[in-house]
Order: structure tokens, then sequence, then C-alpha cells
């Protein structure tokens, strides 16, 4: 006998008489033909095997309907049908999840055959149904739920069930089905939550308190209880004896103190609801600042000692943590001296050892080290460093700043935060032109927001970032920008208005130095970041010993000032470096073609070939062939002196592809008319497409075994519509319509159908299509790029491009034509090929 259609059995795969809210259904009369309904519904399913393999969608439903009309209770069948399936194999697009849909859909149009609400019959029923919701797909879970009005039965039923479950062990399923039915407010949490807990399970844990703020402050201080010191979680264990997969390694104080941080803050919760876990984070920050004083030296000893000061502040307990996680009592005592602290609250060891250490001090006197020369030095006088806290000193140096044309290297500082929140407040922005470095003062200049010196900075800040002609560069630029967006309202679309911007962490990901590390490959000593790639092409790191120093003081210190400006000044050598030897970095030359900010480069996403791939140099090309280089950042400065004026042409290349278009058609004067938009595949740029009617798009589709239903209305789909790019049809500005010339897809163009493929071996990329668009009413056919097999369809894009190019647009007669479909995740949108 087939395993998956069993003739006889409990419908949910257990002893029908151990069910204690519905009993032995073959006692009740209502429920005495299960076996002949359940092998009604067998046949059945066997009647549609034909139509569903051969995706005759149409017979399919008409059996179907057929079938359930001719059962008395086709529920208690699809129960027995969905029982005996073992291991859950009927997920996804099976026979089985189909009829599981339709015979909600068949219900909705009738009243239910079978026993009547509120019956011994129904209540059996939904006892059993209870198993199956249990362990069913996410998809079924509202059919099944909708089928034997589950939402109706008893609660006090429903939780009895959700307690047997656990009894039995069954955690993740009670949780799952307490959540489905909505029933949180009146199950234990801590019974719940901790048996999943154990397992690591904490995804469903957090599903199971979404929308409940009381039990998710519960929650937090549950686990938060779990993060006090010396706190043994197998303890928690033990109550559990039914967990047999326990990962309690994923329960150490360290890796729980970081799940109750991020709920903390994904709840917007106050961190001192979780003492344990602050305790906790407060200790690792320590461990951190002694690593990075005592260990590595790359710490001074007053910025250490003023973030220690105010993460111990008055624990006691934080302070033992501190000396008794020094591997010797010499850097205890150290800390001690460092921190000032009294001696009788130190142990007898330490005291020992600090009145050693001060003795030592007193008598021998420390040689100087100047270390100085190990590292990279600012390379301008003092005097050409200038600290700018008013309107008035802006206005002084506006014109240094937002020089056209030149290079400006940026920088933001902001004292470390150890504790709970999202990142600090900003509190020096460092600009850095050829021979000078500003330090801008943030709090001076953003404070009061709206009063003369926060506009003026606003604005200068503002202009210095959309100037195309002006490179900005920076390392990390994009963290940077979002900083000051936080730290200056005003600013808030910083990393938007940025036009020629060039960030260095991208170009150090590329390049190659012999005898050096690349980039993040050296251990936790070693020099990373922007220090790494000082050293690779200045040949000295920074003196990263102010890094972590108090941005926030005011007057700021020497030293800081001038970490402050060499931070932003090593910016501009190492770009002029790399200008002057790409070769010597293994770099193309093209430093503009690292990704823009806020971006990262997709895999398999096409790409125009580099200046490595192509046959012969840009500069060669342009003179033999009179062609004119499109380019920006280093190449233009490069290919600008070698083509002669008028044969390169500055392109943004932070500027959106619309923005890029619109700047190279102005430039050049070229005409363009609405036919010409998406006359070409944005994807492979070919000029050949074939229509297809939607009929045909959804056979293909549904070939291809995506779960889409052909017969399906578009209602269904119209909460998924208002979130894809193609929506609705839209006329475009003008009132054009689109008429492409190409021709309707044809049996004969198909070379095979399952996957779907033209005769000239192009795979139609079905998968690009979102379900909602083959449901959407109004939509009447598909376009298919014969080139790539990228799928477009009628929508509103093209009125969007229509009118973003609505100024260089000319009245020929346009077209209203196909919305490109979503893009997937192996590809990103490109500016237009021009046709040859």
């Amino acid at each position: 006998m087939d395993p998956e259609h069993p003739a006889t059995g409990d419908p949910a795969g257990g002893d029908p008489a151990g069910d204690p809210a519905g009993g032995d259904p073959t006692s009740d009369p209502a429920g005495g033909e299960s076996y002949s309904r359940g092998q009604d519904m067998l046949v059945l399913l066997q009647t549609l095997q034909t139509p569903w393999s051969t995706r005759e969608l149409q017979q399919l439903k008409e059996e179907a309907w057929r079938g359930f009309a001719a059962l008395d209770d086709p529920r208690a069948g699809l129960l027995h049908l969905l029982g005996g399936i073992r291991g859950w194999r009927w997920k996804g697009s099976s026979l089985e999840a189909w009829v599981t849909c339709e015979l909600e859909r068949w219900l909705q149009t009738q009243p239910p055959p079978g026993p009547a609400q509120g019956s011994p019959g129904l209540k059996q029923l939904q006892a059993r149904a209870l198993r199956v919701l249990a362990e069913c797909p996410p998809s079924l879970v509202e059919p099944l739920v909708s089928i034997f009005r589950l939402r109706d039965v008893d609660r006090s039923r429903l939780l009895a069930h959700v307690h047997r479950l656990q009894q039995e062990g069954k955690f993740k399923e009670a949780v799952v089905l307490g959540t489905r039915l909505r029933l949180q407010p009146e199950l234990d949490l801590e019974q719940m939550s901790a048996p999943l807990l154990l397992q690591d399970k904490v995804n469903l844990v957090e599903r199971y308190v979404d929308g409940f703020p009381d039990l998710q402050r519960r929650l937090l201080a549950l686990m938060d209880s779990w993060c006090q010191s010396g706190f043994d979680i197998s303890v928690v264990a033990r109550r559990y004896p039914q967990v047999t997969s326990l990962r309690l390694e994923k329960l150490s104080p360290r890796v729980l103190t970081r799940q109750v941080l991020r709920l903390l803050e994904r709840y917007g919760l106050d961190p001192a609801s979780c003492p344990h876990a602050v305790s906790q984070r407060h200790l690792a920050a320590l461990r951190y600042l002694c690593y990075k004083r005592f260990v590595e030296g790359s710490m001074s000893q007053e910025s250490w000692a003023d973030h220690v000061r105010g993460l111990v502040g008055p624990s006691p307990w934080l302070q033992e943590q501190l000396l008794a996680s020094q591997d010797d009592v010499a850097l205890a005592a150290r800390c001690a001296r460092d921190l000032s602290l009294p001696e009788d609250q130190l142990p007898a060891s330490v005291v020992t050892e600090l009145r050693r250490l001060q003795l030592q001090e007193r008598t021998a006197e420390a040689p100087f080290t100047d270390t100085r020369d190990q590292y990279y030095q600012l390379p301008i006088a003092r005097e050409d460093v200038h600290f700018l806290a008013t309107w008035e000193d802006l206005a002084r140096h506006e014109g240094e700043l937002l020089r056209p044309g030149q290079v400006v290297g940026m920088d933001l500082e902001w004292r470390p935060s150890f504790c709970t929140g999202g990142r600090p407040q900003a509190s020096l922005m460092q600009v850095a032109v050829e021979g000078r470095v500003f330090l801008l003062d943030l709090p001076a200049l953003s404070q009061p927001a709206g009063g003369q010196a926060s506009q003026a900075f606003s604005r200068l800040v503002s202009r210095l970032l959309s100037d195309p002609s002006i490179t900005k560069l920076g390392y990390g630029m994009a963290g940077d920008l979002k900083s000051l967006g936080a730290s200056c309202p005003a600013l808030a679309q910083a990393q938007k208005q940025l036009q020629g911007g060039l960030d260095l962490l991208q170009v150090h990901k590329q390049i190659r130095v012999a005898n050096m590390p690349a980039p993040g490959a050296d251990g936790a000593q070693g020099t990373r970041g922007l220090s790494l790639l000082v050293q690779q092409v200045l040949g000295k790191p920074l003196d990263k010993s102010q890094q972590l120093s108090n941005w926030d003081r005011r007057p700021l210190g020497e030293e800081q000032q001038l970490y402050a400006a060499a931070d932003a000044y090593c910016l501009l050598e190492v770009y002029w470096a790399l200008c002057r030897e790409p070769a010597r970095f293994q770099l193309s030359g093209d430093l503009a073609r690292s990704p823009p900010l806020g971006h990262s480069k997709r895999s398999g996403a096409p790409e125009p070939p580099g200046p490595q791939e192509a046959s012969a140099p840009p500069q060669q090309v342009a003179r033999r062939e009179g062609r004119i280089i499109l380019t920006s950042g280093l190449p233009y400065h490069q290919l600008r002196a070698q083509v002669g004026a008028g044969r390169c042409l500055w392109v943004d290349c932070s500027l959106k592809a619309p923005q890029q278009a619109k700047a190279v058609l102005r430039h050049f004067h070229v005409c363009v008319t609405h036919a010409d938009i998406f006359s070409r595949c944005q994807a492979c740029n070919c000029d050949q497409y074939l229509k297809v009617s939607k009929d045909l798009m959804k056979q293909l589709v549904w070939l291809s075994g995506r779960q889409e239903d052909p017969s399906s209305t578009g209602d269904e789909a119209q909460s998924e519509d208002t979130q894809e790019p193609g929506s609705a049809p839209e006329e475009m500005p003008g009132g054009c319509t689109y008429n492409p010339p190409c021709r309707w897809l044809e049996e004969a163009d198909l070379q095979v159908r399952v996957p779907a493929t033209l005769g000239n071996g192009t795979r139609l990329q079905l998968a690009g299509i979102p379900t909602g668009v083959l449901r959407r009413p109004g939509l009447r056919h598909f376009y298919c790029c014969v080139g790539c097999g990228k799928v477009f369809w009628e929508g509103s894009h093209l009125g969007r491009v229509a009118s973003q190019f609505r100024e260089i647009l000319t009245a020929a007669p346009g077209s209203h034509g196909p919305s490109v479909a979503s893009i997937p995740s192996s590809g990103c949108p490109k500016p237009p090929w021009p046709a040859p």
C-alpha cells in the first residue's frame, strides 16, 4: 500500500483514542464513514492526477469541484488525505496542497456539507485538524483555519491542545500553533519560550511575541535573568527533560547578552530593564579597553581612564571584575594606578604590586622614546590646521572649501560609546584640501537647529557634497554621511546629495601590494582599515592612539587635533599616489569604477568591460575613431590631457542613471522621442521582442513549476500589487500609446515549453515575474527579449521614466510601453546603452 495514501488510520497520524478533545472518531455516528470518505477522497485524487500532470487547469478545477460535491463530507476526506502523508512531503506545489486551497474556495461558494456548526462531529474534525495545523506549511495555515472554522473553536479546547503538545515534548509545534491562533496572552511565556531558547530557536520566540509589548518585556526580563554573573543555564535545561537537542553553547553570557541588546533596540525598550545584560556589555567593553591599553598599546592613558571610569561608575562588581579580568597582578596594579583606586578597595596582592610600581616610578625615571617616526606624519604646518566653530569662520574659508575642480578628503570623529543604543552623535568633521585642513566643530555649528551657524554650516556642506566638480574622498563614506545626517537633521539627506564621491574603502578592496597583507587578512593585532591602506601606499601606518579619545571634550587637545587632521589629509596623499602609479597596486587606473556609496556589487551583474579588457587603450580608440570618452574620477584627469580639449566628458559616477543620461544627452544635444524609451532591452541592449498573451504567459509560468494558478482572480493579488514595480497600466504624458514593432509569440517559436526556451536557445526569465502581476486586472500581454529572455510588461514604469525625462523629450509621437520586470538578485539596473 502507498504509505502516502493509507486507507485507514488516524488522519493526524496518531492514536484516535488519545485525543481528549474529540475522542475516537470511529465511535461518533457522524464520523463512522471516515474510512469510505477517505477512500472517496483518494479516488478523487487519482482522478485529478492526469489533468494535474498535463496542467489542464480548467479541467482540473471542474473535476475537483464535481468530486467535492459528490462527497458526503469533503472536510473529513481532506483530513484523512493529509494525515496520511508522512514527513509533510506535500509542501509547495503538490496536488494535495492544491486540493486543500481549492476546497477552501469551493466551500466559500455554498454551505459546507457534513457536521453542522457546534455539533460533536465538527468538534471532532476540528480536534483532528489542530494536529495537522501544527505541522503544515505556512501557505496552508489560512486555508485550513477557514475550512475547519478553527477560530470559532472554544479557546479552552485550543489551549488544552497546546498544553498537550507541550507535555509530549512538541515545543516547536506548541509555539507555532499558539502563534497562528493568537493564543499568546493566555499561555505561560516562560513555559512556551524557554524550551525553544534552549534549542537556539530564538527566531520562533521572536515571532511568538510579535505584536505583544507586554510579552516582549517579559521575554527580555527572562533572558536578562540568564545573563547574571554565575548563572547556571543547565539548571533551566533540567526543567525540560524532553528537550533533546540542547544548544547551551548559544546561551553563554556573551552570546545571550548580544541577543538581549539586539532585542532591546528592536523593541525600543529602556536598557535599565535589562541590568544584567548591560553589566555584561560593560564588562566586555572593559576587557576590550584593557587589551587596547596594555596589550596592543594603541590607546593613551588619559583616553583609557576616561572611558573606564564612565563604564565602571559606582558598581563595585564591575570594579572587581575589571581587576579580576587581568591575567597577572602587574596589569591589575596598572589598572588601579591609572584609575586612582583607593587601596582599601583592592586585593592585598594588587596593593603590594601597586606600591612596588609606585616606588619604581619614583626611583627610576623612564627614558623618553619618540615613536613619531614610526607613523604617518602630517606634511603641512600646524598653522595650516584651522578649527572652525562659528559662522564667521565658515564664511572666511568658504572659498577654499568650495573651490571647483579640487579634491578634498573628508572624515568624521565621534566619542566611542560602549553602552546600548545607536551610533553616537558626530563631534568633529574634517575637510582636507591641498595644503590645509579644516576641523569643523559640529556641536557648535549644528546647534541650535535653525540658528545662523547651523544654517551656514548645512548650506556649505550641502554645496560641497552636491558639486560634482569637487572630488570628495573618504574611507567608509556611507557610514560617515549617515552619522552626519543623524547629528545634523538639516543634512539628513547627505547620502543622496553626494555627487563626485570616491570611497577609498572600495578601492582598498581592489589593490594588491607585494609583501603586504590584503585588507582584513591580518589578525586582531595587525594594522587594519585606513591605517593599513596608508601603510601599503605611503609606507607608514597611522598613529591611532587618539582614535578612542573623548571627541566631545572642548577644547580638543593638541594631539587630538593633529590626529584628526592627519586622518583627513592622508586621504589626499593616498589618492595622489594611486593616481601616479596605479599599476604598482594592480589597479586598472579607473578608481571611479568602485561601487557607488551605499550599494554593494551584486554577483552576476553585467558590467561594461574594464580598461584592462579593452582591445586598445581608450585614448587610442578615441583618437583613431574620433570618439569622445565618457568617464569620471581619476581617468578623467588622466585622459583629458591625452585626447585634447572637448574629447573627454566628465560623468559623475555617484549620480543615478537618469541624471547621468540627462547630463550626457544635454551635452551632445541628442533628440530623444517617447518611442526611444524602452526600445531596447535594459539588460542586453537587444531591440527584438516577442509579444506574449497573458493566458499563454500564465501557462508557461505554471509549467515552470511556479505555484501561480492561471484560474485565480485579480482580487486575490490586490495587496501584492501595491508593492511591485510594475503597477497598474498608466497613460504616458500626452496620451501616447505604445505599439512596438514585434510579432506575437507562436508555438513554433518555442524550442521547448519546459523550461520555456526560444528557438535560438534563449530561455525566458519567468522567475522575474512577481506572482501578483499575472493576476492583475487589465494587463493584456507581455514582451520577451529575444536576446536574453528578460520579460517586460505594461505598467507605470514608462510613465515615470517619461516624467523624469520630460524636459528633454521631443514632441514626436510616443508610446505606452513595457515596464521592466522586477530586477533579479543577480542583476542591477544600468544606464541606457546607446543604439549602434
